[in-house]
């Protein structure tokens, strides 16, 4: 994509909650400041064409969980750039790609980040729900696991990683393996975790642990893995469980792409970024989303992996840096999160809602809270639908949006 003389460059590298909302905030600043958008260009770079709604990638039905970029960029006026990005030089003002090099004025990292898998001994092939490819890896799976040989090991599967993404798929898979294999069938599903699982999810621990049982899930705590075997799994104390499904849920890190910006990293491979979503020790680089860590509140508590500040993150990122470019400090709006809710989907036994950066308070649990998890799956995240210019900005405005509510 070649630079018009005289234009100016807003390029968001990625596609997701962060990447969307970068773009999408960036166009209304544009429009909402009188400026041209032959004079300034706003661009967003991802190798997939499609939005994913990736915190639904654990669900049986993945039919509504991918939308068109194209739809959500061109009634505001941006554009997408089928590529992937394979370095950045921030000196340079540019970034590589398969196509050749492009250049910004300002750049929105937003790559996101991706599901970290411990280095053991794999003998067969083994699965995750951290994108939407995983997903159908793992539904395409578990249906060949209905045509094939039947043994002790085709209806287990075994989950490692006893957090949110672990806790919600190890729920669903005893409905989804019967569902496959035949109510009759043998079914198994065993979670495995460093840690006790649950335990994170504090004032909701207990509910969790309830649901697990009553779905039919065994909880193995403080239990290591030490290889994924052909038939099936070894603990790290000699026990085997012989399994056909292996997933993993074991945490994600930061995009590579951060690291190539030239300043210190946190533990999950991430940036930190000041209040307005600027990359500290760069010029012209803003970054949000899993990419970056930023001040939550004054307390001391950061941004986490999740759309919950992926989300406001880049809407902010976005806006600043339009304001950055047209010389409007005093229009930049800083980031906060003051609160901190926790909603976890427990299959069958609905939902556990907790409130607080240590999930300290019970907000709900069961129906109640279930209403509120498909809620924020399947209407709150989403950007509107028929996305519309006047749609998408009004959902652009740089603002932080309350929890969710149980009512």
């Amino acid at each position: 994509m070649t630079q018009n003389a005289g234009t100016q460059r807003i390029v968001v590298i990625g596609g997701g909650f962060a990447g969307l909302w970068a773009a999408a905030a960036a166009a209304r600043a544009r429009e909402l400041f009188g400026i041209d958008p032959g004079a300034l260009e706003i661009a967003l770079v991802a190798p997939e064409a499609f939005h994913t709604i990736r915190v639904r990638c654990y669900e049986d039905n993945l039919a509504a969980i991918r939308l068109p970029l194209d739809d959500l960029l061109a009634p505001i006026g941006a554009t997408r750039i089928a590529a992937a990005v394979t370095a950045i030089d921030p000196a340079a003002r540019s970034f590589a790609t398969a196509a050749g090099p492009l250049a910004y004025d300002r750049l929105i990292l937003a790559a996101g980040s991706a599901l970290r898998v411990p280095d053991i001994p794999r003998a067969q092939p083994t699965f995750d729900v951290d994108s939407y490819a995983g997903a159908e890896r793992l539904a395409a799976h578990l249906a060949s696991l209905a045509a094939g040989p039947r043994d002790a090991a085709t209806g287990t599967a075994v989950v490692i990683g006893g957090g949110l993404a672990g806790v919600e798929i190890a729920c669903e898979l005893p409905g989804r393996l019967r569902a496959l294999l035949g109510e009759g069938a043998p079914v198994r599903v065993v979670l495995v975790d460093r840690h006790e699982i649950g335990a994170a999810m504090g004032a909701g621990a207990a509910t969790v642990r309830t649901a697990l049982a009553a779905s039919g899930v065994e909880a193995r705590d403080h239990a290591g893995i030490a290889a994924v075997e052909a038939d099936g799994v070894r603990l790290a104390d000699g026990t085997s469980i012989p399994a056909r499904a292996v997933v993993f849920t074991t945490g994600a890190h930061a995009s590579p792409l951060a690291g190539q910006l030239g300043v210190p990293l946190d533990r999950l491979g991430r940036v930190a970024v000041d209040a307005f979503l600027k990359v500290e020790g760069v010029t012209d680089v803003y970054a949000a989303g899993d990419c970056a860590v930023a001040a939550a509140d004054a307390l001391g508590h950061v941004t986490v992996m999740s759309c919950q500040h992926a989300r406001p993150m880049g809407r902010l990122a976005g806006h600043n840096a339009v304001c950055d470019l047209a010389g409007r400090p005093q229009d930049r709006v800083a980031f906060s999160a003051p609160d901190y809710v926790t909603v976890m989907d427990l299959g069958p036994e609905g939902a556990v809602y907790t409130s607080g950066w240590d999930r300290g308070t019970l907000v709900a649990s069961g129906a109640a809270a279930k209403t509120v998890k498909q809620t924020i799956n399947c209407s709150r995240i989403y950007p509107p639908l028929p996305a519309t210019k006047e749609a998408m900005f009004a959902a652009a405005a740089p603002v932080i949006q309350a929890p969710p509510a149980t009512k």
